[in-house]
């Protein structure tokens, strides 16, 4: 299956260090590319991509603000000169963070990164089930577990793992917050920062930048601050 590609960089010679990359693997076609984060998102806007590789130093409009103003992104890889924006864009969701200058060998770990989120379907994955209406079973150790949403507090990234903490016990579970989130209703849970959902009503208080849930105090991702503090006061 083809995977749609658009390329978004200020720098002509990084768009084609990528599209000479993306040469070595058939199932990638590259439809789009574009110099600045506004013709990016134009043509966002009328044409449906499976990946974009996002520069994040632009004129008038940088990679991360455009990311932050697209309501249905694809999957992301930035690709950028420093490092500094890397908390920034794995809270935006970013899939991998590419530092200029990459060779090839990093490039393909990328890109199986992006076959594996692409191809990765619910009912298949080995650590957890797909969702009835009240419930989830998350892989424990060697048993599947169900725990019942109305008991979930919070859910903690620990790299490879997660801590699923309920009203009774704390659960670790070897999977991750993004695909976690596809299985919860999003009516009742939100993603608060880049290691943390968060049961909406087991929410108690919130203070500055926290929400204190189950006893614990949780920081509210910068990129976050505005879209959770709505729906939790709303």
């Amino acid at each position: 299956m083809k995977r749609n590609v658009l390329i978004v960089d200020d720098e002509p010679l990084a768009i084609n260090v990528i599209v000479r990359y993306l040469q070595n693997f058939q199932n990638f076609e590259v439809t789009g590319r574009c110099q600045n984060a506004i013709d990016a998102f134009a043509f966002l806007s009328r044409q449906k991509v499976d990946v974009m590789f996002l520069d994040i130093n632009m004129p008038a409009m940088s990679g991360l603000d455009l990311l932050r103003n697209l309501k249905n992104p694809p999957l992301v890889v930035m690709t950028t000169a420093f490092r500094k924006y890397a908390i920034d864009s794995f809270e935006l969701e970013a899939i991998d963070y590419l530092v200029k200058p990459f060779g090839l060998e990093r490039f393909i770990n990328t890109i199986g990164r992006i076959e594996k989120r692409l191809t990765h379907t619910l009912p298949r994955s080995p650590a957890l089930l797909a969702a009835k209406p009240d419930h989830v079973f998350f892989k424990i150790d060697k048993r599947m577990v169900k725990v019942m949403f109305n008991e979930i507090i919070y859910i903690e990234s620990l790299k490879d793992y997660v801590r699923i903490k309920t009203e009774t016990e704390s659960l670790i579970n070897h999977n991750n917050l993004v695909s976690i989130m596809e299985y919860l209703p999003k009516d009742v849970f939100i993603r608060i920062h880049r290691s943390y959902i968060i049961a909406i009503s087991k929410v108690r208080a919130i203070e500055g930048n926290c929400v204190e849930a189950g006893g614990k105090f949780i920081p509210i991702g910068r990129n976050f601050q505005k879209s959770v503090k709505s729906l939790i006061l709303d």
